[in-house]
This record gives C-alpha cells, sequence and structure tokens, in this order.
C-alpha cells in the first residue's frame, strides 16, 4: 500500500461528552503525499485523530476545516468538508458527502451517493444511503434508514425503526418514530 496522506503538527483539541465527562481528542491536519482524485501532492486537508481514520485507499478526503475522530472511518470515494464533523464509531464511504456543519456519530453510517449538509445530525444507529439528501436542521437516529432519493429537511426528526424511501420528503417540524407504524403512516404525518 502506498500511503496517500501524512498527519502534520498542525493540531487543534477537541472535547466532547462521553458518559457525563468531558473527553479530548487531538486532531492533526493532513497532507497528500501523492496526486489522487481531485488533491495533489502537498495540498493540506482537514483534521483527523489518527490515520485509522480516513483510509489510504480510494478517492475519499477530508478537506478544510472538516473533522473525523475517535473511531469514525472515511473510505472509498467519501468525502468531509467544511466545519463537518465525523466521530464516535461513525463509518462514511461509497462516494457519500458529508459538508456544512453537518454531525455523523454513533455508529451511524452514510454511504452510496448520500449527502448530509446544513446543521444535519445523523447518529445512534442510523443509516443513510443510496442518493438519501438529510439537510438543514433534520435528525435522523435510532435504527432509523433514509434511503434511495429520499430528502429530509428542515427541522424534521425521523427516529426509532423507520424508514424512509424513494420519492419521500420530510421537512419543516416534521417528527417520525417508533409510533408510525407503517410507511403509509410516515408520509402522513409529513404532509
Amino acid at each position: 500500500m502506498k500511503i496517500k496522506y501524512e498527519l502534520t503538527e498542525e493540531s487543534k483539541q477537541v472535547h466532547i461528552l462521553r458518559f457525563g465527562r468531558k473527553c479530548s481528542h487531538t486532531l492533526y491536519r493532513i497532507r497528500a503525499l501523492r496526486y489522487f482524485g481531485f488533491i495533489e501532492a502537498g495540498e493540506l486537508g482537514g483534521f483527523i485523530e489518527k490515520e485509522d481514520n480516513l483510509s489510504h485507499y480510494g478517492h475519499c478526503w477530508v478537506y478544510e476545516d472538516a473533522q473525523v475522530y475517535q473511531d469514525a472511518k472515511v473510505y472509498g470515494r467519501a468525502s468531509v468538508w467544511n466545519d463537518a464533523q465525523v466521530y464516535g464509531n461513525a463509518r462514511v464511504n461509497g462516494s457519500a458527502l458529508i459538508h456544512g456543519n453537518a454531525r455523523v456519530f454513533g455508529d451511524a453510517n452514510v454511504h452510496g451517493r448520500a449527502q448530509v449538509h446544513g446543521n444535519a445530525l445523523i447518529h445512534g444507529n442510523a443509516f443513510v444511503y443510496d442518493d438519501a439528501n438529510v439537510h438543514g436542521n433534520a435528525q435522523v437516529h435510532g435504527g432509523a434508514e433514509v434511503c434511495f432519493n429520499a430528502e429530509v429537511a428542515g427541522n424534521a426528526h425521523i427516529a426509532g425503526d423507520q424508514k424512509i424511501r424513494s420519492g419521500k420528503h420530510f421537512g419543516d417540524n416534521t417528527e417520525v418514530d417508533a409510533s408510525a407504524s407503517t410507511q403509509r403512516d410516515a408520509q402522513q404525518i409529513g404532509q
């Protein structure tokens, strides 16, 4: 394996609460060592805590001031931009794009060509995949899934074991959780 980046000496501290305790993590800015995808050798990227956070395979990259830490992993052609954060045990892969101030954490998984942006939060055991788009102040968590070309936006809150599929748009202050027992119920709640 030919490594594609290195950790620089430029670092920053991030602090999160974990089980009621404040935990600190030191993150390091990355620098590309070779050309791949749209990245030139010498180009600076975002911040990661350790090499396990960003694969040396594929075209995945962390840009600008984005952060990936704890046991989170970014791989494939996925990218994390702007001030977005991926942490905990979260996985971002495929051609997924995380940007803005979005947060992906816990055991969440974002893959395919999914996009998470704005101030969106994806956490717990949530899955966002295919061409799904989650943005605004939306939250997807618990065991919820957003897939195909579904869109969750505004202040929508998708939780529990709900599966939001193709062509569905949830926005404003929509809440869908375990009380919406079927896809049809979830659709009605969102209208």
